[in-house]
């Protein structure tokens, strides 16, 4: 099974090595940026289901970081900070927070949250869904949707990325996606998968140079990375 993918904003060093220790002690692929800059890089390339975010952080806010991070992604986003005022703790959840605990707290009590917030959002996800962070694929309507917008793709496009999708992780020539998905007698060559992975990623990455989902293993091929 994925471990599911934890990132703590926090510029405490001591608290964020300790919180990263009990998260990956806990099952956790976890990782920790030291202020809303590296935060947001990190989002971008490490596309966490959960985000531990501290409120008072160096240059931009807490506050701040989640109003931008929620106009493009719906993962769980849970502060950690010492204020205690109910008027911050409403700026927090204004902000887009699903849950707010303050410092000092128990990291057992911090545990059982994050697993509440996990359980319910893998409770939401039906079982005609493969759901990989915010790209989402209805192997029903086979609608394509990223942070819960539509995403056009063509034809082949959308028959490439669900056939990849469906075989996490395996790697495959591009003679046998060609084969698979356009079929041995047609008249086009292997360079199309080329042009349709490079759309692809276009269409579905954050960063296509960099892409997280679809990539390349070289002198191989291509497989996906959920």
């Amino acid at each position: 099974m994925e471990r599911k993918r934890i990132l703590l904003i926090e510029d405490e060093a001591t608290l964020a090595e300790v919180g990263i220790m009990y998260l990956e002690a806990a099952g956790y692929e976890a990782r920790w940026a030291e202020n809303a800059e590296k935060g947001w890089e990190e989002i971008q390339l490490f596309q966490p289901d959960l985000i531990l975010l501290d409120i008072q952080l160096p240059g931009e806010s807490g506050l701040a970081l989640a109003k931008r991070y929620r106009k493009q992604y719906d993962g769980v986003l849970i502060f950690i900070s010492g204020f205690s005022e109910t008027s911050i703790k409403l700026q927090g959840f204004d902000s887009g927070a699903d849950d707010y605990i303050t410092k000092p707290f128990d990291p057992q009590e911090l545990l059982a949250r994050i697993k509440v917030h996990l359980r319910r959002r893998t409770d939401e996800t039906e079982n005609n869904k493969l759901v990989f962070g915010t790209l989402t694929l209805d192997l029903e309507s086979m609608e394509v949707t990223k942070n819960g917008q539509p995403i056009e793709l063509y034809v082949k496009e959308r028959q490439l990325l669900f056939f990849l999708a469906q075989h996490p992780n395996k790697v495959f020539s591009s003679e046998h996606l060609f084969n698979s998905i356009w079929g041995i007698d047609s008249e086009s060559d292997a360079n199309t998968i080329f042009v349709h992975i490079s759309n692809l990623r276009k269409k579905i990455e954050d960063i296509p140079k960099k892409p997280r989902h679809i990539q390349t293993v070289r002198g191989f091929g291509y497989k996906f990375v959920p």
